[in-house]
C-alpha cells in the first residue's frame, strides 16, 4: 500500500496486489492429482504469500526469502529427500533454477532464467508444467517398455542363435520341419536371425512412435 501526500498531509492511498497467473489454481490441482507437493518460494511477506497460496491451493509457503537465499531453500528441500522442480521467471530465480533437480523457466521471463532452466515454457502458460510432467512420465514408460522387450527378445533368441538347441537335438537330430530354421546342427538360420533383429528394431521404433499421439490433458475450469 502506498500513501500520496502533499505538504505532510495524506491526500490519497494506492493499494497494490499481486495477481495470480491464469490457470494457476487448476495447475496446482492437477499437480496434486499426480501426487506432487506444491511449495511457494517467494520474497513477499508472509501474509501476502499465504493469501495467494490459499487462493490457488498451494501446500507449503516459504516467504520473505531473499533472492540470494532461494537456492539455499531449494537445497534444504533436496536434503529432505525430495526431487525438486523449480519454476521461475526472474533474474533472482536463476540460482534456484540451477540448484533444483529440474529447472522450469517461464518463456515470458528474463533471459537469465531461460538460459538457466532445463525446460522453458515458451508461452508462459502454467499448464505447460502439467504437460511437461505427463509427457516425461509417458516417455519414461515407453523407454522401460522398449528395454523390457529388447532384453526379453535377445535373452530368448541369442542362445538359440548360439546353438543352445544343439544339445537338445544331439541324439535325435533336427526334425525335418525345423531344418530351415535350425539347419542340421541346431543353429539359427543367419537369414532368420537377421530378420529377427530387424523385427526387434521395428518393434522398438514403432512403440516409441506412439508418443506422437500424446495430447496435453485439458484442465478443468
Amino acid at each position: 500500500m502506498m500513501f500520496l501526500g502533499i505538504d505532510s498531509q495524506v491526500v490519497g492511498i494506492i493499494a497494490l496486489a499481486d495477481t495470480v497467473k491464469p490457470n494457476a489454481k487448476q495447475t496446482v490441482a492437477e499437480l496434486h492429482k499426480m501426487g506432487i507437493e506444491a511449495v511457494m518460494l517467494t520474497g513477499d511477506n508472509q501474509r501476502t504469500a499465504e493469501t495467494i497460496a490459499q487462493e490457488v491451493g498451494i501446500d507449503r509457503v516459504l516467504a520473505e526469502v531473499l533472492p540470494e537465499h532461494k537456492a539455499r531453500q531449494v537445497k534444504k528441500l533436496q536434503e529432505e529427500r525430495k526431487v525438486v522442480a523449480m519454476v521461475g521467471d526472474g533474474i533472482n530465480d536463476a540460482p534456484a533454477l540451477a540448484q533444483a533437480d529440474i529447472g522450469i523457466a517461464i518463456g515470458t521471463g528474463s533471459d537469465v532464467a531461460i538460459e538457466t532452466g532445463d525446460v522453458t515454457l515458451i508461452s508462459g502458460d502454467l499448464r505447460g508444467i502439467v504437460t511437461a510432467i505427463s509427457l516425461s512420465k509417458r516417455t519414461m514408460r515407453t523407454i522401460k517398455q522398449n528395454l523390457f522387450w529388447a532384453f526379453a527378445y535377445n535373452s530368448a533368441l541369442i542362445p538359440v542363435a548360439a546353438g543352445a538347441l544343439y544339445f537338445a537335438f544331439a541324439q535325435t537330430g533336427i526334425p525335418s520341419g525345423l531344418h530351415f530354421v535350425l539347419g542340421d546342427y541346431g543353429f539359427l538360420n543367419p537369414i532368420l536371425a537377421a530378420a529377427a533383429m530387424a523385427a526387434s528394431s521395428i518393434t522398438v521404433v514403432s512403440n516409441s512412435l506412439r508418443l506422437r499421439r500424446f495430447k496435453p490433458a485439458k484442465l478443468a475450469g
